[in-house]
């Protein structure tokens, strides 16, 4: 059966781009539209899935399919350890003081009615439709907030997409909603017919039978998976089964001189709070098994079609994760790499195979690079990010950055947990043993340093101490040790200063050279 398609009157129409914004965007593709053999782009994001604690190693079809036919990049970051923000920064390619979605609350811009009319208009997907002529297709998760009645509902449909099948809210494996370009459709907990993975995976296989072959594809496919619930496939619920979270040197301890809301974590754990995150951790591991057999799927059926060889393949998540590191049970929001860093795989023409990349990189830089593959001029957007093209093609002369600015503003009521009532107001996202993840006081900024000589992160708080964190990667990769206090002054000056230089950057400003850039 053929996709109903949104383009045309009504959600999703590109008559509804107003034509004052479409003016600084024109001329942008307009000399490739009509040209053979553009790339077609896919983009595969997960929920919630680290780099640090072995989050790609169930998925050993997706290595061999996109990491070993392409590159994987190491030092891949996201601008903000949450949701909401990271999938803003991903979708419009700017750090999270320029779209201002702060949390994943609709008071906190996500999915709100001003990200809706001042950001959508501009983000990637909506310059690719608009004006470069892609056919551009969504599935999945897209923000927190998507298709709260405040905020449009299910009929709300993204400016620039051409088929549209959003989930409404956050992650859900049974029993959840989807927006039908604009009309809601309900699903049960019927595995062969609801299991969200495999539903996606499906609508995907079916846009890819039935889309134009006159015009090149944008799929953007966003799995729920390793999300909580973690409710995993009915055939992969035993996987797994002598699987526990890594006991590495900073799992179940004491976070010593870090910001307070780490110290006030409960050390050593509970046996009951260990056994959860291993359970919980190996619940991940068996729901990212489907996302496995989706990029299978996709990527066989791009071959069969004599398309795989025209298509770029981005695989990455939203954040990372943490099971246990300093004594915190389960969630993300934290600066610490385990939480920031996320996988980054890439294969596409002129890609060579088995390549690993050290080069520092954001997710800021998604809609940059998936633009200059469409023919775009990167010159026409207000974009943070930068291009990974001259990486991809392996050009030798590139002189790249050598920092990426990490923010988060922290959340919590002005009230006491009543569950917890030994802790002050202010705390949020609190387990039964009261260790509580996050706090209104837990906002922070980071510059995350990598040149050939300097593997460092500066952190300062924006809280009554102006707390600060400093870790030098290369010395103690599992940051244990805040360096603050012993680090040379003059450079620990220079990251302040370069901190307060990116906390207020836009556009061209947000890739000027950092301290330990040459010269």
């Amino acid at each position: 059966m053929r996709l109903p398609s949104a383009a045309g009157p009504g959600p999703g129409c590109p008559s509804r781009l107003p034509a004052l914004l479409l003016l600084p965007l024109l001329s942008g593709c307009l000399g490739l539209v009509g040209a053979a053999r553009r790339p077609n782009v896919l983009l595969l994001l997960t929920d919630d899935q680290d780099a640090e604690l072995g989050g790609m190693t169930p998925l050993k079809k997706t290595k061999a399919l996109i990491g070993e036919k392409g590159m994987t990049f190491s030092s891949a970051y996201v601008p903000s350890a949450l949701c909401c923000p990271s999938r803003a920064s991903i979708l419009t390619g700017k750090y999270p003081h320029n779209h201002h979605v702060v949390n994943n609350t609709l008071e906190g811009n996500c999915s709100s009615k001003s990200w809706q009319k001042i950001q959508e208009p501009y983000t990637f997907p909506a310059i690719l439709k608009l004006v470069c002529g892609y056919q551009t297709f969504f599935a999945g998760k897209y923000l927190n907030e998507y298709g709260a009645p405040d905020a449009g509902g299910l009929e709300h449909v993204p400016l620039g997409w051409s088929y549209w099948y959003a989930l409404e809210k956050n992650s859900k494996y049974y029993n959840y909603t989807l927006s039908i370009n604009g009309k809601a459709r309900r699903h049960g907990e019927n595995y062969s017919v609801d299991y969200l993975t495999d539903v996606l995976a499906n609508l995907s296989l079916d846009f890819l039978d039935y889309k134009s072959n006159s015009e090149p594809f944008f799929m953007m496919i966003s799995t729920p998976a390793p999300h909580s619930p973690w409710t995993a496939a009915p055939q992969y619920q035993k996987a797994f089964p002598n699987v526990i979270a890594p006991r590495n040197k900073n799992f179940n301890i004491h976070g010593t001189n870090k910001h307070w809301l780490i110290r006030q974590a409960k050390t050593p754990m509970t046996n009951s709070s260990i056994k959860f995150l291993d359970d919980a951790f190996r619940r991940r591991w068996q729901t990212l098994l489907s996302v496995d057999d989706l990029v299978e799927k996709l990527v066989k059926r791009l071959d069969s079609t004599g398309e795989l060889d025209n298509t770029y393949i981005f695989y990455t998540s939203d954040n990372g994760y943490h099971t246990g590191q300093f004594s915190l049970p389960i969630d993300k929001r934290q600066l610490y790499e385990f939480d920031i860093k996320v996988p980054l795989l890439v294969r596409g023409p002129g890609i060579k195979p088995n390549q690993t990349s050290k080069m520092l990189v954001s997710n800021i830089d998604l809609g940059p690079t998936i633009l200059d593959l469409a023919g775009y001029d990167l010159n026409k957007t207000q974009m943070d990010g930068t291009s990974l093209l001259p990486i991809l093609k392996g050009d030798g002369n590139l002189t790249w950055r050598s920092d990426v600015l990490v923010e988060y503003q922290g959340e919590g009521r002005n009230v006491t947990d009543p569950t917890c009532p030994s802790l002050s107001p202010g705390v949020s996202q609190c387990f039964p043993d009261c260790v509580c993840e996050d706090a209104y006081n837990n906002t922070y900024a980071c510059v995350r340093t990598l040149s050939s000589m300097w593997n460092l992160q500066y952190c300062e708080f924006d809280d009554q101490e102006v707390f600060v964190e400093v870790y030098n990667i290369t010395a103690d990769p599992d940051q244990i040790t805040n360096i603050a206090k012993s680090i040379d002054p003059e450079l620990l000056g220079k990251m302040n200063y370069r901190l307060m230089m990116l906390q207020s950057c836009s556009g061209p400003t947000c890739r000027t050279p950092g301290v330990f850039d040459p010269g």
